[in-house]
């Protein structure tokens, strides 16, 4: 699985750097494209010509050394990455990302992927034992990231128990084993809308809402990420998204988006309707820009048809789910949409909670099934709360308690 993958090996300052060597020697020879981000006091351990000679790449260790002036070093780092590993991982390091510090390259670079962030911690027993480390772990295992548990053993500091870092076979076999279980949705063709609609009063002026499609987009490529087959209809929005298993159909009104999600229903194992579909449209939609004039003005609205109903109604085999953005009584809407537009789960978010909703880099929600159990999401990235719903309609739809 780790064949020409692209990873981030994040080094940071304890005795068990040595270890971290061998872990880029062997992912090397896997095949995988490593690249070692060290902190300064991992430096102190093994020097960054070791990396580099190991892994033939340059190391970098300095957020102002910036190799490249057309690109910014720790933003380009944390785009290119697929998977990124933190290895020894430190008290200091896991903490400053439980706490979004971000004053070094590594920390620097780790807040700003988006790719699965795997830490192997290494530290004397009665500090990975301590109230503060435990939570700063806990924290960041809400936020989707993933630990690997350390060994028991002889410390380098003298004691005996947990806190030693974990071989890098076994580091490698772990990150190997969940990455073939995100290929859980491998086989399975999914339809996913998202963004806003826009509908227009005359060429200049439309009506739409602050969706910006982020929540949809990142259901598609988490969806993509795991194996599935992927059709996006969004809206309009400044978003790009590149995948081979992920094909685009844009659309502007809420009529287009009805009959594009209508046309491509059939034959879908999963239907995610994640759009912020407008519910009225102008009767009248004039040619000519209209004219200011004094006084106000009334623009007569007409229902949109509901896609999410029509959908319903024409289910088979489909896993149909829907949104809810609320602003009162998110759980009470959300079921009374969830029977009536007859769907197998909701998503229900409150939009006026601050970390979710529109516009946004993250979201708080909580997950309904058709028998009525509930999941509270946390706040993480909306990616993260898209791989998240994936565990959770899987779980569904293999009739899993949840």
């Amino acid at each position: 699985m780790l064949n020409q993958k692209k990873i981030l090996l994040g080094v940071s300052g304890g005795i068990a750097v040595y270890k971290a060597s061998a872990l880029a020697s062997k992912l090397t020879q896997l095949g995988a494209e490593v690249k070692v981000l060290m902190t300064e006091n991992a430096a102190e351990f093994v020097t960054p010509l070791t990396f580099q000679a190991l892994t033939r790449n340059p190391v970098y260790t300095d957020t102002f050394d910036e190799k490249n002036p057309k690109k910014i070093a720790h933003i380009d780092l944390a785009d290119w990455a697929d998977i990124a590993i933190i290895a020894p991982a430190t008290a200091n390091i896991i903490s400053k990302l439980a706490h979004g510090q971000a004053d070094d390259m590594l920390s620097t670079t780790m807040l700003a992927t988006q790719a699965d962030v795997y830490i192997a911690p290494a530290m004397n027993v009665h500090m990975y034992e301590h109230p503060a480390v435990i939570q700063n772990m806990k924290q960041l295992e809400n936020w989707g990231y993933h630990f690997i548990e350390p060994g028991d053993g002889y410390l380098a500091c003298g004691y005996v128990g947990r806190g030693r870092l974990e071989e890098p076979a076994e580091i490698i076999s772990a990150i190997d084993r969940h990455q073939q279980k995100d290929l859980d949705l491998q086989g399975k063709k999914i339809l996913i809308s998202a963004g806003p609609t826009k509908e227009m009063i005359d060429p200049v002026r439309f009506f739409s809402n602050r969706s910006s499609g982020k929540m949809g987009f990142a259901l598609a490529e988490a969806a993509a990420e795991r194996g599935a087959e992927v059709t996006l209809v969004t809206g309009p929005v400044s978003i790009d998204i590149r995948h081979p298993l992920i094909r685009r159909i844009d659309v502007v009104s809420a009529q287009e988006m009805y009959d594009a999600m209508n046309e491509q229903f059939a034959g879908k194992d999963i239907v995610i309707k994640a759009a912020a579909v407008a519910d009225y449209r102008p009767k009248e939609v004039h040619t000519s820009k209209m004219k200011k004039k004094d006084g106000d003005d009334v623009i007569a609205l007409e229902r949109t048809e509901d896609i999410l109903k029509s959908l319903g109604e024409r289910k088979e085999n489909q896993f149909l789910v829907g949104f809810a953005a609320e602003t009162d009584s998110p759980i009470e809407y959300g079921l009374g949409k969830l029977k009536k537009k007859n769907l197998d789960a909701i998503v229900v978010n409150d939009v006026s909670r601050a970390g979710a909703g529109f516009e946004g880099d993250t979201n708080i929600a909580t997950y309904i099934n058709k028998l009525g159990s509930q999941i509270d999401l946390q706040q993480a990235t909306k990616k993260q709360i898209a791989m998240q719903l994936f565990d959770c309609i899987l779980r569904d739809m293999k009739d899993d308690p949840i």
